[in-house]
């Protein structure tokens, strides 16, 4: 028992010896490969983030090179384009340089013509001076004048010719000036006209309405003539027959004849022809008529640019679209005239807006007919009522003057002038124009000493030639004033007629 029990027992022993050994051995062994499972697995994950890693760099080299590359290209381009500056700041130094030389060299060759005309000048004055001496001593030993004596009169002798070289010289330069001058003011007159060029048609006032038949007559002369007597009492015009076929009307006041044309020739049409219906149709004509004129002033300032003047100026203006010179319509002539005067103004820097207003207003006299005087005064005195700047009333009080006291009023003078007399502005029939103008020179040629006449500028102006060995100067002024009272005294004609009387002497001597 006692063996079997030692023997049971030392298996028993052996296999607890055994049994936690390969436990052991096993536990282990399973925490190896949990271990080794492990590492494989951290080294599967360090590679990877290794790999990721590699990537990265990889991606950020090759952004780094891109970023690279681009910052070299630009500055590349920047650094072309300071390149290309500095070119240029070196091309237009270079350039500046030789033109700076150019002119250093200019300059030295300018001094060097100085310094020999300056020697050329010191020349001569030793020449003069060495012919001077010589010619001293030739007087001296050829008379008996002293130095001082020949001095003097070598002096006297060099200032007379140096006199009249001076003189010349400026004769010269102001017949030169003058030629200059005209030019000048040739072309600003023709660059005035034109631009003041209008395309206005003129109305001619007609004094004459055609009937339509012989019975007419009849009808508008009435019972006893009383359909006249009321016409001519309503419109203030007086009546006459040509014949059968005509009625001419006639009176100094042109709005007047205007509108007893108009009114006949609605009467004619109307057929109903007693006083009644004459003043009712004279009535309605004056309102159309009134409004024609206030709508022709208003038409006329908008063409010059003139504005909010009195009613009453701008229905005086209106006027003018009745009333004729020569033929020449009185708004075409103020129209022109104005345009040209604004103009003028413009040139030569005088007060345009006082220039326009007297241009605009210088004929208002014309229409003011329930007043004697001439329209110049007449025009002053109704420009005065309505406090107009007093430059504006002395331009149109002095643009008939000889001497207008202001630039204004010359230009005026001057636009008017031109408008009035320019070919073709007035329209007058031939034989009673070549009749007016020879008239004219007639009234001159009567004078004793008078050799020649001429009527200019369309009977403005009259050119007397006298003859100088029996008409003197004093006598010459005379004689403007004889004959242009003559003319005032005996002849009819618009405007101003300025006589200009000349006298001419030559002296003349024949080389042989």
């Amino acid at each position: 028992m006692n063996a079997e029990m030692m023997l049971f027992a030392i298996i028993a022993i052996t296999i607890l010896a055994v049994v936690p050994a390969g436990v052991v051995y096993f536990m282990l062994n399973k925490s190896q490969k949990k271990e080794q499972e492990e590492a494989v697995d951290s080294n599967l994950k360090s590679k990877e983030l290794i790999l990721t890693a590699q990537n990265k760099a990889k991606q950020i080299i090759l952004d780094a090179k891109a970023e690279a590359l681009k910052i070299r290209e630009k500055a590349e381009k920047e650094s072309d384009a300071i390149r290309k500056k500095a070119l240029e700041v070196e091309t237009n130094a270079q350039k500046r340089m030789d033109e700076l030389t150019k002119k250093n060299e200019e300059i030295t060759k300018r001094e060097k013509e100085v310094e020999d005309m300056q020697k050329r000048i010191q020349q001569s004055k030793k020449d003069v001076e060495n012919l001077r001496k010589k010619e001293i001593e030739k007087l001296q030993s050829i008379s008996s004048l002293t130095k001082d004596e020949a001095r003097k009169m070598i002096l006297d002798n060099v200032e007379k010719t140096l006199t009249n070289e001076i003189a010349k010289k400026i004769k010269e330069a102001y017949e030169q000036m003058q030629i200059s001058i005209d030019q000048q003011a040739k072309q600003l007159l023709i660059d005035t006209m034109h631009n003041a060029s209008t395309d206005y048609v003129a109305e001619y006032t007609i004094s004459t309405v055609k009937l339509p038949d012989p019975d007419m007559k009849g009808r508008i002369i009435g019972k006893e003539g009383r359909n006249i007597r009321a016409f001519e009492d309503a419109t203030g015009v007086n009546v006459d027959f040509d014949g059968d076929t005509e009625i001419r009307l006639s009176s100094f006041d042109s709005v007047r004849r205007e509108i007893a044309k108009r009114s006949m020739e609605k009467l004619i049409k109307d057929g109903r022809i007693q006083p009644a219906r004459i003043e009712e149709i004279v009535k309605k004509t004056q309102e159309e008529v009134d409004k024609i004129i206030m709508e022709a002033g208003e038409e006329l300032c908008t063409k010059v640019g003139v504005y909010n003047l009195p009613k009453d100026i701008v229905y005086k203006l209106g006027s003018f679209k009745f009333r004729t010179s020569y033929g020449q319509n009185m708004i075409q002539h103020t129209l022109e005239e104005t345009q040209m005067g604004v103009k003028i103004a413009h040139e030569i820097g005088a007060n345009v807006t006082v220039t326009k207003l007297a241009c605009l207003l210088h004929d208002i006299g014309k229409v003011i007919t329930d007043k004697e005087g001439s329209h110049i005064e007449l025009g002053a005195e109704f420009l005065r009522k309505y406090n107009l700047p007093e430059s504006v009333i002395t331009a149109v009080a002095e643009h008939h003057s000889d001497d207008p006291s202001t630039i204004e009023g010359t230009i005026v003078q001057i636009a008017d002038s031109i408008s009035g007399s320019r070919p073709g502005a007035r329209y007058e029939d031939f034989e009673s124009y070549v009749k007016r103008l020879r008239s004219l020179e007639e009234k001159a040629k009567v004078f004793e000493g008078v050799e020649k006449a001429y009527a200019i500028s369309a009977g403005r102006e009259v050119r007397v030639i006298v003859k100088p060995e029996e008409i003197n100067d004093a006598e010459a002024v005379k004689l403007s004033h004889d004959i242009a009272k003559k003319i005032e005294e005996e002849e009819t004609y618009p405007g101003t007629v300025k006589v200009l009387v000349i006298r001419e002497t030559r002296s003349i001597a024949t080389a042989a």
